[in-house]
Protein backbone atom coordinates (compact mmCIF):
# COMPACT_ATOMS: atom_id res chain seq x y z
CA UNK A 1 0.00 0.00 0.00
CA UNK A 2 1.19 3.54 -0.82
CA UNK A 3 2.58 5.84 1.64
CA UNK A 4 -1.02 7.83 1.57
CA UNK A 5 -2.42 4.88 3.66
CA UNK A 6 -1.21 5.65 6.56
CA UNK A 7 -3.22 7.36 9.34
CA UNK A 8 -1.54 11.02 9.10
CA UNK A 9 -2.35 14.27 7.77
CA UNK A 10 -2.38 14.16 3.69
CA UNK A 11 -0.18 17.03 4.02
CA UNK A 12 2.33 14.51 5.80
CA UNK A 13 1.77 11.83 3.73
CA UNK A 14 1.71 13.00 0.54
CA UNK A 15 5.35 13.74 -1.46
CA UNK A 16 6.86 12.89 -4.37
CA UNK A 17 9.11 10.89 -2.96
CA UNK A 18 6.28 8.40 -1.24
CA UNK A 19 4.24 8.39 -4.72
CA UNK A 20 7.75 7.53 -6.60
CA UNK A 21 8.22 4.49 -3.91
CA UNK A 22 4.65 3.43 -4.34
CA UNK A 23 4.88 3.36 -8.55
CA UNK A 24 8.20 1.58 -8.21
CA UNK A 25 6.41 -1.26 -6.09
CA UNK A 26 3.61 -1.18 -8.04
CA UNK A 27 5.50 -2.17 -10.99
CA UNK A 28 6.57 -5.71 -9.39
CA UNK A 29 3.08 -6.46 -8.84
CA UNK A 30 2.42 -5.87 -12.71
CA UNK A 31 5.38 -7.33 -13.91
CA UNK A 32 4.45 -10.52 -11.53
CA UNK A 33 0.83 -10.36 -12.57
CA UNK A 34 1.62 -10.48 -16.77
CA UNK A 35 4.30 -13.42 -15.91
CA UNK A 36 1.17 -14.94 -13.84
CA UNK A 37 -1.64 -14.15 -17.12
CA UNK A 38 1.27 -15.52 -19.45
CA UNK A 39 0.93 -19.59 -18.33
CA UNK A 40 -2.71 -19.69 -19.73
CA UNK A 41 -3.48 -19.22 -23.68
CA UNK A 42 -5.70 -16.26 -25.14
CA UNK A 43 -8.80 -17.93 -24.18
CA UNK A 44 -10.97 -15.21 -25.74
CA UNK A 45 -14.16 -17.08 -25.12
CA UNK A 46 -14.09 -16.69 -21.43
CA UNK A 47 -13.95 -12.66 -21.96
CA UNK A 48 -16.20 -12.50 -25.04
CA UNK A 49 -20.04 -11.83 -25.45
CA UNK A 50 -21.55 -14.84 -24.31
CA UNK A 51 -24.66 -14.73 -26.72
CA UNK A 52 -27.77 -15.38 -24.74
CA UNK A 53 -26.16 -14.55 -21.06
CA UNK A 54 -26.42 -10.85 -19.81
CA UNK A 55 -21.94 -11.04 -19.39
CA UNK A 56 -19.05 -12.95 -20.50
CA UNK A 57 -17.52 -15.34 -17.53
CA UNK A 58 -14.62 -12.62 -17.20
CA UNK A 59 -17.37 -9.82 -16.57
CA UNK A 60 -19.39 -12.05 -14.22
CA UNK A 61 -16.24 -13.07 -12.34
CA UNK A 62 -14.89 -9.35 -11.96
CA UNK A 63 -18.11 -7.90 -10.92
CA UNK A 64 -18.75 -10.62 -8.08
CA UNK A 65 -15.69 -10.58 -7.00
CA UNK A 66 -15.65 -6.54 -6.64
CA UNK A 67 -19.13 -6.80 -5.18
CA UNK A 68 -17.34 -9.17 -2.33
CA UNK A 69 -14.54 -6.96 -2.04
CA UNK A 70 -16.79 -3.82 -1.42
CA UNK A 71 -18.32 -5.18 1.52
CA UNK A 72 -15.10 -5.94 3.33
CA UNK A 73 -14.11 -1.97 2.40
CA UNK A 74 -11.45 -2.18 -0.43
CA UNK A 75 -12.91 0.34 -2.58
CA UNK A 76 -12.84 3.12 0.71
CA UNK A 77 -9.18 3.29 -0.18
CA UNK A 78 -9.03 6.12 -2.44
CA UNK A 79 -6.26 4.02 -4.10
CA UNK A 80 -8.58 1.59 -5.52
CA UNK A 81 -11.44 1.98 -8.20
CA UNK A 82 -13.80 -0.51 -9.42
CA UNK A 83 -14.90 -1.65 -12.77
CA UNK A 84 -18.33 -1.93 -12.05
CA UNK A 85 -19.10 0.62 -9.89
CA UNK A 86 -22.70 0.27 -10.53
CA UNK A 87 -23.06 -2.57 -8.39
CA UNK A 88 -20.75 -1.58 -5.62
CA UNK A 89 -22.15 -1.87 -2.04
CA UNK A 90 -21.46 -0.14 0.97
CA UNK A 91 -18.83 -2.00 2.96
CA UNK A 92 -20.06 -4.04 6.15
CA UNK A 93 -17.66 -3.91 8.47
CA UNK A 94 -15.71 -0.96 10.09
CA UNK A 95 -13.39 0.41 7.65
CA UNK A 96 -9.74 1.93 7.71
CA UNK A 97 -10.01 5.70 8.14
CA UNK A 98 -8.10 7.20 5.21
CA UNK A 99 -6.33 10.66 5.37
CA UNK A 100 -7.79 12.99 3.10
CA UNK A 101 -5.12 14.12 -0.05
CA UNK A 102 -7.59 14.69 -2.96
CA UNK A 103 -9.67 16.89 -4.03
CA UNK A 104 -13.50 15.62 -4.05
CA UNK A 105 -14.09 15.46 -7.61
CA UNK A 106 -11.45 12.76 -7.78
CA UNK A 107 -14.26 10.68 -7.24
CA UNK A 108 -15.37 11.05 -10.69
CA UNK A 109 -12.04 10.36 -12.37
CA UNK A 110 -12.40 6.07 -13.54
CA UNK A 111 -11.34 5.25 -16.77
CA UNK A 112 -11.87 1.10 -15.69
CA UNK A 113 -14.07 1.35 -18.49
CA UNK A 114 -11.09 2.09 -21.23
CA UNK A 115 -8.40 0.59 -19.49
CA UNK A 116 -10.87 -2.93 -20.23
CA UNK A 117 -11.10 -2.79 -23.39
CA UNK A 118 -7.25 -1.49 -24.04
CA UNK A 119 -6.27 -4.50 -21.84
CA UNK A 120 -8.42 -6.99 -23.80
CA UNK A 121 -8.17 -6.00 -27.28
CA UNK A 122 -4.67 -4.81 -27.24
CA UNK A 123 -2.65 -5.00 -24.87
CA UNK A 124 -3.54 -9.28 -23.96
CA UNK A 125 -2.74 -10.19 -27.25
CA UNK A 126 1.10 -8.68 -27.20
CA UNK A 127 1.96 -11.45 -24.36
CA UNK A 128 0.16 -14.85 -24.54
CA UNK A 129 0.06 -17.09 -27.03
CA UNK A 130 -3.03 -17.62 -28.91
CA UNK A 131 -5.30 -20.69 -28.43
CA UNK A 132 -7.94 -21.86 -25.98
CA UNK A 133 -7.29 -24.24 -23.21
CA UNK A 134 -10.70 -24.04 -21.51
CA UNK A 135 -9.42 -22.92 -18.38
CA UNK A 136 -11.51 -20.21 -18.29
CA UNK A 137 -12.32 -19.59 -14.56
CA UNK A 138 -8.65 -19.38 -13.77
CA UNK A 139 -7.62 -17.26 -16.46
CA UNK A 140 -10.67 -14.84 -15.67
CA UNK A 141 -9.17 -15.02 -12.03
CA UNK A 142 -5.54 -13.94 -13.61
CA UNK A 143 -7.11 -11.40 -15.91
CA UNK A 144 -8.77 -9.68 -12.87
CA UNK A 145 -5.14 -9.71 -10.76
CA UNK A 146 -3.86 -8.09 -14.22
CA UNK A 147 -7.03 -5.47 -14.56
CA UNK A 148 -6.63 -4.23 -10.87
CA UNK A 149 -2.85 -3.55 -10.99
CA UNK A 150 -3.17 -1.79 -14.19
CA UNK A 151 -6.04 0.42 -12.71
CA UNK A 152 -4.25 1.01 -9.56
CA UNK A 153 -1.46 2.09 -11.47
CA UNK A 154 -2.99 4.20 -13.86
CA UNK A 155 -5.78 5.90 -11.08
CA UNK A 156 -2.44 6.59 -8.83
CA UNK A 157 -1.99 9.72 -11.25
CA UNK A 158 -4.53 11.18 -9.13
CA UNK A 159 -2.26 11.62 -6.77
CA UNK A 160 0.63 12.52 -8.72
CA UNK A 161 -1.38 15.44 -9.94
CA UNK A 162 -2.67 16.29 -6.50
CA UNK A 163 1.25 16.32 -5.40
CA UNK A 164 2.48 18.64 -8.73
CA UNK A 165 -0.49 20.97 -8.34
CA UNK A 166 0.39 21.63 -4.73
CA UNK A 167 3.94 22.36 -5.39
CA UNK A 168 3.36 24.18 -8.31
CA UNK A 169 -0.48 25.90 -8.44
CA UNK A 170 0.94 28.69 -10.29
CA UNK A 171 2.27 26.73 -13.30
CA UNK A 172 -1.42 24.75 -13.37
CA UNK A 173 -4.26 27.08 -12.53
CA UNK A 174 -3.76 29.29 -15.95
CA UNK A 175 -4.37 26.32 -17.58
CA UNK A 176 -7.39 24.74 -15.65
CA UNK A 177 -9.30 27.48 -15.47
CA UNK A 178 -8.87 27.56 -19.23
CA UNK A 179 -9.58 23.64 -19.65
CA UNK A 180 -6.87 23.84 -21.72
CA UNK A 181 -5.91 20.20 -21.79
CA UNK A 182 -2.83 20.24 -23.96
CA UNK A 183 -1.22 22.56 -21.83
CA UNK A 184 -0.90 20.26 -19.14
CA UNK A 185 -0.39 17.20 -20.80
CA UNK A 186 2.74 19.66 -21.45
CA UNK A 187 3.40 20.24 -17.59
CA UNK A 188 2.64 16.72 -16.89
CA UNK A 189 5.72 15.17 -19.36
CA UNK A 190 9.01 14.44 -18.40
CA UNK A 191 10.04 12.02 -21.04
CA UNK A 192 13.55 11.10 -19.05
CA UNK A 193 11.43 9.63 -16.18
CA UNK A 194 9.04 8.04 -18.66
CA UNK A 195 12.06 6.83 -20.39
CA UNK A 196 13.80 5.47 -16.98
CA UNK A 197 10.25 3.82 -15.99
CA UNK A 198 10.37 1.96 -19.41
CA UNK A 199 14.12 0.77 -18.76
CA UNK A 200 13.46 -0.24 -15.43
CA UNK A 201 10.48 -2.32 -15.73
CA UNK A 202 12.15 -3.98 -18.92
CA UNK A 203 15.17 -4.87 -16.38
CA UNK A 204 12.68 -6.13 -13.88
CA UNK A 205 10.79 -8.35 -16.50
CA UNK A 206 14.20 -10.01 -17.27
CA UNK A 207 14.72 -10.18 -13.52
CA UNK A 208 11.32 -12.17 -12.58
CA UNK A 209 10.75 -13.98 -15.53
CA UNK A 210 13.62 -15.93 -16.96
CA UNK A 211 12.87 -19.12 -17.46
CA UNK A 212 15.20 -21.33 -15.33
CA UNK A 213 14.98 -25.07 -16.45
CA UNK A 214 18.66 -26.16 -15.88
CA UNK A 215 21.84 -24.82 -14.63
CA UNK A 216 24.51 -24.66 -17.27
CA UNK A 217 28.15 -24.51 -16.66
CA UNK A 218 28.48 -21.19 -18.70
CA UNK A 219 25.51 -18.37 -17.37
CA UNK A 220 26.56 -15.88 -19.32
CA UNK A 221 25.42 -17.13 -22.98
CA UNK A 222 22.54 -14.48 -23.30
CA UNK A 223 21.45 -15.65 -26.41
CA UNK A 224 20.32 -18.69 -24.48
CA UNK A 225 18.17 -16.78 -22.19
CA UNK A 226 14.05 -17.33 -22.47
CA UNK A 227 11.40 -15.15 -21.10
CA UNK A 228 8.09 -15.61 -19.45
CA UNK A 229 7.21 -12.52 -20.88
CA UNK A 230 9.04 -10.17 -23.39
CA UNK A 231 10.91 -8.10 -21.67
CA UNK A 232 10.69 -5.31 -24.43
CA UNK A 233 6.56 -6.05 -24.48
CA UNK A 234 6.76 -5.10 -20.80
CA UNK A 235 8.69 -1.70 -21.56
CA UNK A 236 6.11 -1.14 -24.73
CA UNK A 237 2.42 -1.78 -22.68
CA UNK A 238 3.90 0.68 -20.28
CA UNK A 239 5.23 3.40 -22.64
CA UNK A 240 2.13 2.97 -24.99
CA UNK A 241 -0.55 2.76 -22.84
CA UNK A 242 0.25 2.64 -18.84
CA UNK A 243 2.24 5.76 -18.73
CA UNK A 244 -0.15 8.08 -21.32
CA UNK A 245 -3.10 6.74 -19.56
CA UNK A 246 -2.24 7.69 -16.51
CA UNK A 247 -1.21 11.13 -17.63
CA UNK A 248 -4.84 11.47 -18.84
CA UNK A 249 -6.46 10.47 -15.33
CA UNK A 250 -3.99 13.13 -14.19
CA UNK A 251 -5.33 15.62 -16.63
CA UNK A 252 -9.14 14.51 -16.08
CA UNK A 253 -8.05 15.32 -12.17
CA UNK A 254 -6.41 18.79 -12.69
CA UNK A 255 -9.67 20.19 -14.58
CA UNK A 256 -11.30 19.12 -11.60
CA UNK A 257 -9.00 20.71 -9.04
CA UNK A 258 -10.49 23.84 -9.12
CA UNK A 259 -14.28 23.47 -9.14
Amino acid sequence: MARVNESNSGSDVLSLESIRESLIRQEDTIVFSLIERSQFPLNSPAFEDSGNLSSSLTEFFVREIEVLQAKVGRYENPEENPFFLEYIPHSVFPTHKYPTVLHPKALSVNINKRIWDVYFKEVLPLFVKPGDDGNYPSTAASDLACLQALSRRIHYGKFVAEVKFRDAPQDYEPAIRAKDTEALMKLLTFEKVEEMVKKRVQKKAETFGQEVKCISSDSSDESEKKYKVDPLVVSRIYGEWLIPLTKLVEVEYLLRRLD
